[in-house]
């Protein structure tokens, strides 16, 4: 099912696209005046010239490109990054280099995916005590030990 979303595209690249007929995630690109020199370790945020306005229930999701993050060891720092549907300013993309190289991000450089999805919002109904389970409070690797 494909849902409607409001853009507005000040970048000087074309929207993203969906690069095959089963894809979830849009390649997003640089919308950058000059190169960006990213040093082993460090990070920078790196506009994309797209605005949106999702529909309430939906999120945009910025996640890495795998491409990226095996060949240069690029990545999304705070990934997956979440813009909500009432966020109307710029989607600018946190990437960390985590190579041993400096890594050179160029304008039109594809530098991350955007994946649609929908969300839940959770009412708390406030408990003393929680139903057993067969995991219980077991957590961080203790999943098919015995």
């Amino acid at each position: 099912m494909a849902v409607q979303i409001q853009v507005i595209n000040r970048s000087k690249h074309a929207l993203p696209a969906y690069e095959t007929e089963q894809s979830a995630g849009m390649d997003v690109r640089a919308n950058i005046d000059e190169s960006i020199s990213m040093n082993p370790l460090e990070r920078a945020i790196v506009p994309t010239g797209l605005f949106i306005a999702l529909p309430p229930g939906f999120e945009a999701q910025v996640r890495p490109r795998s491409g990226l993050a095996a060949k240069q060891g690029i990545t999304v720092l705070n990934s997956p990054g979440t813009i909500d549907a009432d966020y109307r300013g710029e989607i600018k993309v946190i990437l960390v280099n985590l190579s041993n190289e400096i890594v050179h991000i160029q304008d039109g450089d594809r530098i991350a995916q955007l994946v649609i999805a929908r969300h839940e919002q959770a009412v708390w109904e406030v408990a003393e005590v929680l139903g057993d389970t067969a995991r219980g409070a077991g957590g961080f690797g203790s999943t098919g030990k015995q």
